[in-house]
């Protein structure tokens, strides 16, 4: 009887075992295989072309604008006679007035501090002489530019003009440096009816023997070219200047300005602290800043 009880009590185990192993789901491992060389490229062809063409532009466009000078441009494919300004001082400064929070008073400020860098560059271009003088420990052979005031030459002589109404910023600035400098004034203004904003001239006045002077024509943005074309254009025509005594001085440009001056005037040098890579629809320079003159004279 004992074995009896004991043979079924072990059969009675196996079969509880049993169920328990047919009621336990299966574990199934399931192990990823390695990805190979073609998937990885594959995946990562589909992640670069999920990216818009539109986001690409943008960001070509803002890594052109982090620099002063556009990647992938060459500068004599701009205009034979350009200049841009080395200054380290200009990536903090144009932040600031690029910024449109930035207040007028210190739109005004900082964009002072950028004009004079760039007014002193713009002389720098003027011809130069030997001087020799005498420093409290010895002599020094140095130079001196046609904007010395000491200068006697009417060949050497120099005057500022600047495009209403942007322009007086610069003029300002220049007078800053120069007090003497005799100054011409051009109302040239943009037709905002049109799709191509056309410039239109209302009124010049330029100082007598302009002729025979050097003149530093001041406009702080170089957009279309329209209204530097046809400033320049009343300074050959109708005051006799001869166009490679010329300096423009802008604060930023574009290439579309730029090429427009170098197919019209190429012999005219260009001195600007920054080209910006285009223009909107509306003709204006992007990045850019807005209208200079509204911001710097506070008539937003």
């Amino acid at each position: 009887d004992v074995r009896i009880a004991v043979l079924i009590s072990l059969s009675t185990q196996n079969q509880q075992q049993q169920q328990q192993h047919t009621t336990r789901p299966s574990q199934l491992l399931y192990v990823h295989p390695k990805p190979t060389h073609a998937r990885q490229k594959q995946q990562q062809q589909k992640t670069r072309s999920s990216f818009s063409h539109s986001h690409t532009q943008i960001k070509n466009m803002m890594t052109s604008a982090a620099t002063p000078i556009p990647t992938n441009v060459n500068l004599e494919n701009l205009h034979p006679n350009l200049v841009v300004c080395p200054s380290k001082a200009f990536a903090s400064l144009f932040t600031k007035i690029r910024d449109k929070t930035t207040p007028p008073g210190e739109f005004v400020h900082y964009a002072k501090r950028i004009m004079h860098l760039l007014a002193e560059d713009a002389l720098a271009e003027l011809p130069t002489s030997p001087l020799t003088i005498t420093t409290p420990c010895g002599p020094f052979v140095g130079t001196q530019s046609s904007s010395s005031s000491s200068s006697s030459s009417n060949d050497n002589e120099l005057c500022a003009v600047s495009i209403i109404r942007a322009g007086d910023s610069l003029l300002e600035v220049m007078r800053d440096i120069l007090p003497d400098v005799p100054v011409g004034k051009i109302l040239i203004q943009r037709d905002e009816s049109s799709s191509e904003k056309e410039a239109k001239l209302y009124y010049s006045k330029m100082p007598p023997h302009i002729s025979s002077k050097r003149v530093l024509l001041c406009d702080p943005m170089l957009a279309t070219g329209g209204s530097a074309c046809e400033a320049l254009k009343v300074l050959k025509e109708t005051y006799g200047v001869d166009l490679e005594n010329v300096i423009f001085v802008n604060v930023i440009s574009c290439p579309e300005g730029l090429k427009k001056l170098a197919a019209v005037y190429p012999m005219v040098k260009i001195v600007t602290a920054w080209i910006d890579p285009i223009l909107n629809e509306e003709k204006f320079i992007v990045p850019g800043l807005g209208d200079f003159g509204d911001r710097f004279f506070n008539t937003v």
